[in-house]
């Protein structure tokens, strides 16, 4: 546990403070803790395209789609919806109506 003076807690201060500025690690750990995040997002948007465009069928257009969804009805999978996907710009399906902003 640490000191409760005063003159005690400002020198511990101000030794963080010149480490911080020494560069005895901590600028490194910052700048480690930056990459992991960034690394973190760009493995979440990897599996949000994953998701939501590679692993689905593509259509070039809107009436593309429309009719394979239409030719699903005809085979009973009912409840399809269509969706314009921001990674291809193509058309998709889905079975979640709030993905489709509808």
């Amino acid at each position: 546990m640490g000191s409760r003076k005063r003159s005690a807690k400002a020198r511990q201060l101000s030794e963080f403070k010149a480490a911080l500025s020494a560069g005895d690690g901590f600028d490194d750990l910052f700048t480690r803790e930056e990459e992991r995040r960034e690394e973190a997002a760009a493995e979440h948007e990897a599996a949000l395209r994953a998701k939501s465009c590679e692993s689905k069928n593509r259509y070039r257009s809107r009436a593309e789609a429309e009719a394979a969804v239409a030719a699903c009805a005809e085979y009973g999978t009912t409840g399809l919806h269509i969706y314009k996907c921001r990674y291809c710009n193509g058309w998709h399906l889905t079975s979640h109506p709030w993905e489709t902003g509808e």
